[in-house]
């Protein structure tokens, strides 16, 4: 008998779960897109964005995801020819460059693998040893979402200044906005691109580019920027049609505007602290579990670990037999092993990713981890026992 009837919990990295504040919020008839308060409200979200951002720069927002994103940050700073440096930590910044190639911008990548962070001493040295200054950007993404790696970028900036290079610092935070710290203007970031779907907890089909002058001055030379991504109309717009080069996502805005409401009744600072602590609570499960069996958490390293998502192996088929329990017996369902197969694991089935972004809480976290645990009992895979005590020991300290 199958008890996955009922409220089904998706808990992957992103989408994440949508708030019923929000989903009702976009429950409503379409409004008039010329004048009201959807104009009103449009204007409003603007600050507000940059306050999650931590930034008093620049932001447009695009109908797209977060692919779209990536393309709108490259068109506007880059021409045909230009170089990007690509520091891959995971599928998703490898991703951004060849989005880059494909535009005709050369791609020079430092890879540091799938369990590594962005070793920022090897970031100096190859912008030291450009001296033409022929690489425009340095793509980075504060968390990946595939290995769950959370990059320093503040000690990425300091390695870059350290270089005296001039290229831009753009860094996707498409996985972590809202969830991890980010300090835009603080850590000293030129581009930062995000989506609606994970950390803002409105549905996907919105996407952001936070931008700096320095920038925006590479603007007036990029030759890769079309009508549609250009960004300038975008945050000055002489009519509220310019906002998205088009008809507005109506709906789209009234969610973000809930969505948004709701992280600062919380307080910004507290939604970061919430998330830390919720994934110390998942890492104290699977900790225990992985102290016999093969379960391993892919980063080792808690200070490199993202407070959105945990990139799990637990040795194939093990991981696809896991996610494929919990879907039919306990209306969970879990991350794939996305880029993370191996010459010995060609579809990743030893791997899973639980996504713990946005609206989620203690509850639902114990019930996930609870879950989890039944489903490595009725798989028969080897685990440590005492996870859910150590996970809720640790709820319990103040």
């Amino acid at each position: 008998m199958s008890l996955a009837n009922g409220r089904h919990y998706l808990a992957i990295p992103g989408p994440s779960v949508m708030p019923d504040r929000v989903l009702n919020a976009m429950h409503r008839a379409a409004p008039n897109i010329y004048a009201g308060e959807l104009v009103e409200m449009t204007h409003a979200l603007i600050p507000d964005l940059k306050k999650v951002a931590r930034t008093d720069q620049q932001v447009a927002m695009y109908v797209a995801n977060g692919h779209g994103a990536w393309e709108a940050a490259l068109s506007n700073t880059l021409s045909r020819g230009d170089t990007v440096l690509v520091l891959g930590t995971g599928r998703f910044c490898h991703g951004w460059g060849e989005m880059a190639a494909k535009m005709g911008v050369q791609v020079q990548t430092i890879d540091f693998g799938k369990q590594g962070d962005i070793d920022a001493s090897q970031v100096e040295d190859a912008l030291r040893a450009d001296g033409d200054h022929k690489i425009s950007a340095v793509l980075s993404v504060q968390v990946d979402t595939s290995t769950s790696v959370r990059n320093d970028i503040p000690a990425l900036r300091r390695a870059m200044d350290q270089s005296g290079h001039p290229a831009l610092l753009m860094v996707d935070c498409i996985a972590c906005l809202g969830c991890d710290v980010f300090e835009m203007d603080a850590w000293g970031v030129d581009v930062m691109v995000t989506g609606s779907q994970k950390g803002l907890m409105t549905p996907p089909g919105m996407s952001f580019v936070f931008f700096n002058e320095k920038a925006d001055t590479l603007r007036e030379k990029a030759d890769c920027v079309t009508h549609y991504w250009d960004w300038r109309p975008r945050i000055n717009p002489n009519g509220y049609y310019q906002y998205f080069d088009g008809t507005a996502p109506t709906h789209h805005l009234y969610g973000l505007r809930a969505a948004l409401d709701m992280i600062f009744e919380e307080g910004l600072d507290n939604v970061w602290a919430r998330h830390e602590k919720l994934s110390r609570m998942i890492w104290a499960a699977f900790e225990v579990w992985g102290t016999e069996g093969p379960m391993q958490l892919n980063i080792s390293d808690p200070a490199k670990r993202s407070h959105a998502v945990t990139s799990v192996n637990i040795g194939a088929p093990n991981g696809t037999a896991l996610r494929n329990w919990m879907i039919n017996n306990a209306g969970v369902t879990l991350g794939i092993g996305l880029g993370m197969n191996t010459p010995d694991d060609p579809n990743g089935d030893g791997f899973f990713r639980v996504g713990h972004m946005g609206h989620v809480n203690a509850h639902m976290v114990m019930g996930l981890l609870g879950t989890l645990d039944t489903g490595l009992k009725a798989l028969k895979i080897p685990h440590g026992e005492g996870a859910l005590t150590a996970a809720s020991t640790l709820m319990a300290r103040s």
